[in-house]
Order: C-alpha cells, then sequence, then structure tokens
C-alpha cells in the first residue's frame, strides 16, 4: 500500500495548492491513505473546522497538528467530534481530543496514524514523545502493523533519535515544523521508513511561509516585526512510503515537490 504524507499546510496559498492538485496526485501515484499536516492552515497558526473540512474535501484522509494545536478556540469541540483528526498524543492526560487513531483506507487495510510534539526548542512542556509512542504502539499493534507517526518538532537531533528509537515498531517517522523538506529519506535497518522533515505546503517565496521582507526586517534591525503569511508561489512538499500491509514494514520512501506548472 502506498500512503502519501504531506507537510505543513500554511495559510491560503496552502489550502489552495491542496485543492488544486492533492487529487491528481494521488490518482499519479496511486495513494491509498493521505495524512495532511494541518497545523499552519487559518493564516498561518492554527486550524478551525471550516478549514479542515477543506482540506478533507481537497483529498486527506487524516488530519495531524502540532505546537499549534490550541491557537483557535474554535477547534478544540471539533477535536472531540471529528475523528480523522488528531493533536500530539503526549500532551497531558485529560487534553481535549485524541492523539492517535486507527482508520480504514479504502480497500480496508486498517491504519494507525500517531501525532507526537517534539519538547528541544518547543514552547509546550509535553510529556516524553518516546514513552508516549510506545504506549500508542503498544496500543494499535493489537489492531494493525501499519503505523505511521507525525514527529512535529523543532530539531533534527530529537527528529533522528526517535527514529531509531521507533525502528521496527512503527512502519514510518516523518518530521514535520521546520517547513523545509529535508533530503535524508531512508529506510532504517528495521523495516521504519524516515524523513526529518516532509517541508511545507504553502508560499515558497517566503521564509518558511511568512513574508520574507518582514522576516529580513526582524532580522536586520532586531526590533519586533509583525509577521505576515505570504501569498505567492504556492508548493506542496511531501513524502510518498510504500509499506507491506501484512507486516507493517516500509518497502520505499520517496519525496514528493510539487509547484503549478
Amino acid at each position: 500500500m502506498k500512503i502519501f504524507c504531506i507537510g505543513d499546510v500554511v495559510g491560503k496559498a496552502g489550502c489552495q495548492m491542496l485543492t488544486d492538485s492533492l487529487k491528481g496526485l494521488i490518482q499519479e501515484y496511486g495513494i491509498d491513505f493521505t495524512i495532511v499536516n494541518g497545523e499552519n492552515a487559518a493564516g498561518g497558526v492554527g486550524l478551525t473546522p471550516r478549514i479542515a473540512e477543506q482540506i478533507f474535501r481537497a483529498g486527506a484522509d487524516l488530519i495531524t497538528l502540532g505546537d499549534h494545536t490550541w491557537d483557535r478556540q474554535e477547534l478544540v469541540p471539533y477535536l472531540e467530534e471529528e475523528e480523522n483528526i488528531i493533536r500530539p498524543a503526549n500532551f497531558p492526560e485529560g487534553t481535549p481530543g485524541h492523539g492517535w487513531r486507527i482508520l480504514k483506507t479504502g480497500s480496508g487495510t486498517r491504519i494507525g496514524v500517531i501525532n507526537l510534539l517534539g519538547r528541544t526548542f518547543m514552547r509546550y512542556n509535553v510529556d516524553c514523545p518516546f514513552r508516549a509512542l510506545n504506549k500508542a504502539v503498544d496500543q494499535i499493534r493489537g489492531e494493525t502493523p501499519v503505523i505511521i507517526v507525525d514527529f512535529h518538532a523543532e530539531t533534527t537531533s530529537e527528529k533522528v533519535a526517535l527514529g531509531h528509537f521507533s525502528d521496527g515498531k512503527v512502519s514510518a517517522i516523518v518530521g514535520t515544523h521546520t517547513h523545509i523538506q529535508t533530503a535524508d529519506e531512508k529506510i532504517l535497518p528495521q523495516g521504519t521508513a524516515y524523513i526529518t522533515d516532509l517541508g511545507m505546503t504553502g508560499p515558497y517565496d517566503s521564509v518558511i511561509g511568512q513574508n520574507k521582507h518582514k522576516i529580513i526586517e526582524r532580522f536586520f534591525t532586531s526590533r519586533p516585526v509583525r509577521f505576515e503569511v505570504a501569498q505567492d508561489d504556492p508548493c506542496l512538499h511531501g513524502a510518498v512510503i510504500e509499506v507491506d500491509p501484512q507486516t507493517g514494514k516500509a518497502s520505499g520512501i520517496f519525496r514528493v515537490q510539487r509547484r503549478p506548472k
């Protein structure tokens, strides 16, 4: 089976890029299940139910989140109602929503998806992602060996460490949050696909999705500047992972970069 993981959707440009291209890519690559990180989709920070529905209509089967999960309060009741959206599993116990889900593909294959948040240089004091991963995997393994992890984290070291820790436990671990696609996609020794960051789906002519002139001004002057989400030159970044549905082991991973023709 083929699973399409798409990096952080940023603002209107990212949402429009999904709407314009995702279904075509699903058909082109023969995708069975699509996971989209949507935590920056609403004006660059957070997600709203309306925009979540737009992402689902574009072709996503499940939406993951990250450190901007709580930036839009209207999303909180939606997290309880909608089964196809998850927030990081290592938020404290009792937090609204769910940190992992088991869903079915169109062919009936069960797939578990876990969302985790890093702790290094991140703004929330969350539980240990390593222990949270073990806990979720123990529960999911009883129903399916196919498990995909979206690890939303800042540092490459934390992501790489969790990748090695996860090898053989999950089908794939894909990094999100930094908005820059890395070129280190690989299959780890025990059959887990890995990439440090999927990249961004949003305005390519920007600084990680924000107006480049505003960001340059902030660096140049060392003064606070109000950020603005960029609008031009949309792109879609992600990775396609091939997984054996019987064993849960990955056999391939390749990066996807798409811009309008």
